[in-house]
């Protein structure tokens, strides 16, 4: 499947950014057997990160089946950091001004994927700013309208929030995307094709909690343009995994789980 003009959710709540520098990530996670929240979006039809799984065809190098074992090893240089500062401007609190480079576009799409997986996605104000901020202008209202048709009242029900996407009483509501590496798949002076290995936090956090935080693993797709003096997105989709084998941690109260979400700010990536 090419990328489509499937829209995205997914991202950091909280204050207080801290820098990081990719590669990093989370620990080994743990499933849950229950079904995912993630996966209903698939009812409205329409294609949400963090929320719905993209069959999205990686391209292959046609040499590869030619290659030995040693020479499809990741090369030191792939994953290493850059050195890149992070980004220093924000606005509506994600960060902008990324350098014109593919490093760039890596660190740009990293951040992207934290916004379009934040709990703010949940509330429509909040959602068009986020649009507005990271897309390609003149697909923004495309995606507004696509996502509007997703975020319904019904789907604000299942994943275990209010009709409106307020959050009941009593319960915190945990959205997180946390990017674990990038690659440039594609690239031209204007544009670039980034890969975001991403994993993800999804559930309402409290006592007697019928959707408890559940995590996931997934890989987010994001054609990216040069456009008003940075790199926005022009289209993105998303497939799953890879997954790392679940480990043995014990899984935290919902106490705890909703503790540590607000008290843990999010950061700020560079690749």
């Amino acid at each position: 499947m090419s990328l489509g003009d499937e829209p995205g959710s997914g991202g950091y709540g909280g204050t207080g950014q801290t820098r990081t520098r990719l590669p990093d990530g989370p620990a080994d996670p743990r499933r849950s057997g229950r079904t995912s929240p993630r996966s209903l979006i698939t009812v409205v039809g329409v294609v949400v990160l963090l929320i719905a799984a993209i069959a999205f065809a990686n391209r292959g190098d046609g040499d590869s089946a030619a290659r030995n074992g040693a020479e499809n090893k990741p090369r030191t240089s792939t994953t290493a950091a850059s050195g890149q500062k992070p980004p220093e401007t924000t606005s509506n609190g994600i960060p902008t001004g990324f350098p014109h480079t593919q490093e760039g576009a890596q660190s740009a799409a990293a951040n992207y994927a934290v916004a379009l997986g934040s709990a703010d996605m949940f509330t429509k104000s909040k959602r068009d700013s986020i649009l507005q901020t990271i897309m390609v202008p003149s697909r923004v209202a495309h995606y507004e309208t696509q996502l509007d048709q997703a975020y319904t009242a019904q789907f604000n029900k299942n994943v275990g929030l209010n009709e409106d996407g307020s959050t009941p009483s009593g319960y915190t509501f945990v959205s997180r995307t946390s990017p674990i590496g990038t690659k440039v798949t594609d690239s031209s002076a204007d544009r670039a094709t980034v890969e975001v290995w991403s994993g993800g936090l999804l559930g309402l956090a409290g006592e007697n909690s019928t959707n408890p935080v559940t995590n996931g693993w997934f890989t987010i797709t994001m054609r990216l343009e040069w456009a008003d003096g940075d790199w926005k997105i022009e289209q993105h989709a998303q497939k799953d995994g890879p997954a790392p084998v679940p480990g043995d941690s014990k899984a935290s109260s919902a106490d705890d789980m909703a503790k540590a979400v607000e008290e843990y700010g999010g950061f700020t990536y560079a690749r």
